[in-house]
């Protein structure tokens, strides 16, 4: 999750050597630096004394880095900047953190034309959980949703390229593509033993916000299906919807909510928290902490409100469930969530690279880490493989249930 009003650090660092690429290992340069290939391709190598931990040493570095300068067959045609693309690349991958990915040029750029829209998907959200490319949420309306694909099927494979071990980045790219072409995929459906194949046309995505709707029983739901920048109004429209339809109830929906900015969950989250009350803490890797509050609107005193959560729960979607069942506000229905409770800051390492880098988790309120754990809902519901071929939805009924006979 990306912090919309927090600036983008801009490090312009000259990022021409693997050694200050990293920003470390002066000491570790003290003991490879005389390291030279006695024949081979040479680089000019700049920037070399970037560093402050002398206890690293780089000395095994340039023995690769000078071996296959001199050794690979094809010696003669390598290029230099791309191998230290390569080795960042590495650096940041054996963090074990799917989050934190280094962007070279070529995806750099790619990864801005995200940011401002300008490609093809198929409407998924994914992540990754043990080294396997999974399903967060497919959008509505969009061609993974036409599909049937469901949060929580694992994904295995994209076109020829096997994901096991990709990051969500690099599964993203293979993914993503001009509009009106195609893209294949390998899946297991969640709680199934035998994968699907499924070919997609990628298309221009537009990602909904959300939908009301009043239920039997004097019961508003509020689907709420991204915590975009446009969230905000379009949830305090939703609320001001329900004040004038003389409902008493509320179902807010964040199953396959993947996210979004934080401010738009803290705002959402203080209509029904008073002034003050936290909402998610941001713990730091020195161990400091800052806490997000309500703004304290709060307008709703003892609403019988349950929240509908599942695997494709993340992000935002966790933070703001997680503090309203906390300050015993709401009763979560569903299934666990997903667990991604981190936020990342996009660093630009050079004019022409990126490094997207986790730097703090989100615990709620009284300090679980959402990344660790996910949510588990107060009332677990499964949707069975007959609930969703007679399109029932159980956990909607659940919840129902409980805001019917609200008791806190």
């Amino acid at each position: 999750m990306f912090s919309k009003n927090k600036p983008l650090n801009k490090y312009l660092a000259v990022f021409i050597s693997f050694l200050a690429a990293v920003g470390v290992f002066y000491g570790g340069f003290f003991f490879g630096q005389n390291q030279k290939p006695p024949n081979g391709k040479e680089f000019n190598i700049i920037n070399q004394e970037t560093g402050q931990q002398p206890e690293v040493d780089f000395a095994p570095f340039w023995t690769a880095w000078n071996t296959v300068s001199s050794k690979y067959v094809s010696a003669k045609d390598l290029d230099g900047q791309k191998m230290v693309w390569g080795a960042v690349e590495g650096m940041v991958k054996s963090l074990g953190d799917p989050y934190s990915v280094f962007f070279p040029p070529q995806e750099n750029k790619e990864f801005k034309d995200v940011i401002r829209g300008d490609f093809g998907g198929v409407g998924m959200e994914i992540g990754t959980k043990g080294g396997t490319v999974m399903v967060i949420s497919p959008l509505k309306g969009t061609p993974a949703y036409r599909a049937g694909i469901k949060a929580g099927d694992k994904i295995l494979k994209i076109g020829d390229k096997i994901t096991l071990d990709m990051t969500a980045e690099e599964a993203a790219r293979l993914i993503r593509g001009e509009k009106g072409t195609a893209v294949k995929l390998l899946l297991l459906p969640k709680g199934e033993e035998k994968t699907k194949e499924v070919t997609l046309i990628r298309d221009t995505i537009i990602v909904p916000i959300l939908e009301t709707e009043e239920k039997p029983g004097g019961i508003f739901l509020i689907k709420l299906y991204s915590f975009s920048g446009n969230s905000t109004n379009e949830f305090r429209n939703a609320l001001r919807k329900f004040v004038y339809s003389g409902n008493s109830k509320m179902i807010i929906d964040l199953r396959g909510n993947p996210g979004g900015y934080l401010e738009s969950a803290v705002d959402a989250s203080s209509w029904f928290l008073p002034i003050g009350k936290t909402v998610v803490r941001e713990k730091f890797g020195n161990g400091e902490e800052n806490l997000f509050k309500s703004k304290g609107y709060n307008i709703f005193d003892n609403l019988p409100l349950a929240i509908l959560v599942n695997e494709g729960s993340a992000s935002a979607s966790e933070i703001m469930a997680g503090a309203l069942r906390e300050h015993d506000v709401a009763k979560l229905v569903g299934a666990k969530t997903f667990g991604k409770g981190s936020v990342q800051e996009l660093i630009e390492i050079t004019p022409q690279t990126s490094l997207k880098i986790t730097i703090a988790k989100w615990l709620t309120p009284s300090g679980i880490s959402i990344s660790d754990q996910g949510l588990e809902p107060d009332f677990k519901v499964e949707i069975t493989k007959k609930d969703i071929e007679l399109e029932n939805d159980p956990q909607m009924e659940k919840a129902v249930e409980i805001v019917n006979n609200w008791k806190k």
